[in-house]
């Protein structure tokens, strides 16, 4: 607890006061400090731009569902605009809150949507629906990156036990990113939600029309001053430009040339000020000149900093960062995190060796899945079993991605089966990608995941131009795979439909350099190879710039090459996490089976660098999830549905820890490996034989365990 004014004020919330001797109310708070009154509340600093505040009734529209219910939210129907080609504000923030919400939490049937989380789960309401306030800004950061914030406060919010968490938005989301998870855990809870887009979100600027999004998702000029994102071009650079490449799309977290990860943390930060604001103003005492004080604070408001995927790293990043004691403690479910790469401890699974390569980077690992993971597809080993791959991938292709890798002596074989299976063999044994992630792998390459982060994250890291082309990968609608403009309707509702990172709402990655014309990535013919190789040639320059080492021959890069391979490895360098998170109780959950952040190389390389750098001071408690895999949504579909399990659930257990351990003083569970069961053939409904909690009490094959600079891991 972070002192014993927050202790006290939490506990009289649980009912224990009244057990220890009914103290009245008076007790719950201190005598006024007359020497030292509360400084009046003030926006901060880094807001700029139009503040935009309105409040939802809960019947006719709220903060979590926007008015669709559980019901709606549930629906694979998304809300229909009107007229297509002029939605309102609010119906883009409705079907924003629809699609982001369904694309982190699986609802079909079955799949523990509504039993065990969901807008009605652990309430009394029918609908799910949440009344209350919604604040929207745009925040300058000190590094010149320009994020979106958001705070949302429900009716219920009690200012006498007041709560906030952060829910940063996954991946590259916009502002209601994270809506479906902390955000849910939290507005349930009666706690204040502090939203950040992290600097990605849509910001899709369109070159060709030079507009863009506003705050509420409308296109507007780019130079608007409550514009997303523009690129940063002059007229005649940007004319330029379309005139070798038309029809092109520019995106914030890729084109910014700012590297917001490397804000990450301070974009919570700085929400979580923004929501201390909010927070006054709704419900700060007043002084004789009606002027509003700043009397919820950091010492009387628990702060949990959450969310999943980019934002558990944004939290967590946060958390190293926070010099105000504005966290009180953290619960995120697989965080991506980088830390720093360190050889003074090794990882540990069963009995298998120990492994010192851990701790590669995000851009490392995911162009190695963009090169050799087409051509694994094809191991006979995984390629019935894998989940759908047969649905999501082009064989064809895949057979031509081996060809061509052969032919380049990055893989061996006599034929397509020997050669995939090399393929795969490198991504295990080179790049310590799981084994329970190979069934994983094709499906998430068959919906082009490594490849939009391996050419999004280059750009970021690079701080790179659109005007770059950056290995010869560029954003634009296509038709029969060339580039086109974006249909009107589409682009009206990017806001909406974007997950910020192309292939998004219409606009895909385009390969310029595609042997004939710019052509859509998966159909792109390679020069070197003249196949349709899934621009091969493309992905294996972007290797190149994230290693420093040209991937054919061994040697380092020189000239131009050498040159942006040094910009993107400062950006990478630049987002490394610490391990120190200031003895801040935190929970990680993260799944074995996780197929976008290898565990190797994020969450549990993170566990072991904190245990070195804090010592007996880490309150650091890692959860691994057997079954279970990154992407829940997946888990509606056949195949995935029988075989993993929904991470949501951990998390919001994780958070129900963390919020019991701050307000109640309960003890945090050891690490351990969590031991889950499938549904099973026919993928039955889930219960809770499925989700086992997190043991109070693990056994000791159960316990995760960092001694002699080794982390140990029970298979």
């Amino acid at each position: 607890m972070k002192t014993t004014m927050k202790g006290l004020s939490l506990i009289a919330a649980s009912g224990l006061l009244v057990a220890l001797g009914g103290c009245n109310d008076d007790s719950k708070s201190p005598p006024p400090d007359t020497a030292h009154p509360p400084a009046q509340n003030t926006l901060p600093a880094a807001i700029s731009g139009t503040v935009i505040q309105r409040h939802y009734d809960g019947v006719s529209n709220d903060l979590l569902t926007a008015g669709l219910g559980a019901d709606g939210l549930g629906s694979g129907t998304a809300p229909a605009f009107a007229d297509a080609q002029n939605p309102t504000s609010d119906e883009l923030r409705k079907r924003a809150i629809h699609g982001n919400y369904r694309a982190l939490v699986p609802t079909a049937a079955g799949s523990g949507y509504g039993e065990f989380f969901g807008p009605t789960v652990g309430t009394s309401s029918t609908t799910g629906m949440i009344g209350g306030d919604e604040w929207l800004a745009q925040a300058n950061l000190a590094s010149g990156t320009r994020v979106t914030v958001m705070v949302q406060v429900p009716d219920g919010f009690d200012p006498d036990n007041a709560c906030m968490v952060t829910a940063p938005s996954s991946g590259s989301r916009g502002i209601y990113g994270a809506i479906g998870t902390a955000g849910e855990w939290g507005l349930k809870r009666g706690c204040a939600v502090v939203y950040t887009d992290k600097g990605t979100g849509t910001g899709a600027h369109n070159l060709t029309d030079n507009r863009t999004q506003n705050l509420e998702g409308q296109l507007v000029s780019a130079s608007d001053t409550d514009a997303l994102f523009q690129a940063d071009l002059t007229d005649q650079e940007r004319t330029d430009f379309l005139a070798d490449t038309p029809n092109r799309f520019a995106f914030k977290h890729a084109h910014s040339e700012q590297n917001p990860e490397a804000s990450w943390g301070a974009s919570v930060l700085e929400s979580v000020r923004f929501g201390f604001y909010v927070l006054n103003e709704l419900h700060g005492e007043q002084n004789d000149d009606n002027a509003t004080l700043l009397t919820l604070k950091p010492d009387n408001t628990l702060v949990i900093a959450s969310s999943v995927s980019n934002g558990g790293g944004a939290s967590v990043l946060a958390a190293e960062q926070d010099s105000e004691g504005l966290i009180d403690g953290i619960a995120v479910s697989e965080p991506n995190v980088n830390p720093v790469a360190s050889d003074s401890f090794s990882i540990q699974q069963g009995s298998a060796t120990a492994l010192t390569g851990h701790s590669r980077s995000l851009l490392d690992y995911t162009t190695a899945l963009a090169v050799y993971q087409g051509c694994a597809n094809l191991a006979p080993s995984i390629r019935d079993s894998a989940p759908l791959n047969d649905f999501f991938n082009d064989f064809d292709i895949n057979e031509n991605t081996c060809s061509a890798l052969a032919a380049k002596g990055l893989v061996n074989g006599a034929d397509v089966d020997a050669r995939a299976e090399h393929a795969l063999s490198i991504l295990n044994d080179e790049f310590a990608f799981q084994a329970e992630q190979n069934l994983v792998q094709p499906g998430n390459y068959g919906i082009n995941v490594p490849q939009g982060i391996a050419v999004t994250y280059a750009n970021a890291y690079g701080q790179f131009s659109v005007a770059d082309n950056l290995c010869g990968f560029s954003f634009s609608a296509h038709s029969a795979n060339e580039p086109v403009p974006l249909a009107e309707a589409a682009e009206r509702a990017l806001f909406s439909s974007s997950n910020g990172i192309p292939p998004t709402g219409g606009v895909d990655v385009i390969y310029n350099d595609a042997d004939g014309v710019p052509t859509q990535m998966k159909a792109a013919t390679s020069p070197s190879s003249g196949l349709q190789d899934f621009a091969l040639d493309g992905f294996l320059c972007l290797r190149g710039l994230a290693t420093g080492v040209d991937p054919l021959t061994g040697d380092d890069l020189t000239g131009n090459a050498l040159a942006q391979s040094q910009q993107v490895q400062a950006g990478i360098e630049a987002v490394r996490a610490t391990g120190n998170l200031q003895g801040k109780p935190t929970v990680f959950v993260t799944p074995r089976n996780d197929q976008i952040l290898p565990i190797n190389h994020t969450s549990r390389p993170y566990v072991g660098l904190n245990k070195v750098v804090e010592g007996s001071a880490s309150k650091l408690h890692y959860y691994e999830v057997l079954n279970a895999q990154h992407l829940d949504i997946l888990n509606d579909f056949a195949g995935y549905n029988e075989r993993y399990i929904p991470m949501h659930h951990y998390l919001f257990e994780a958070l129900d820890l963390m919020y019991a351990h701050l307000s109640e003083g309960t003890d945090l569970p050891p690490s351990q490996v969590i031991r889950t069961t499938p549904r099973g053939a026919g993928a039955p409904a889930i219960s809770a034989a499925n989700l086992p909690d997190i043991a109070t009490d693990p056994a000791n094959a159960d316990r995760i365990e960092f001694a002699a600079s080794v982390l140990s891991i029970p298979d």
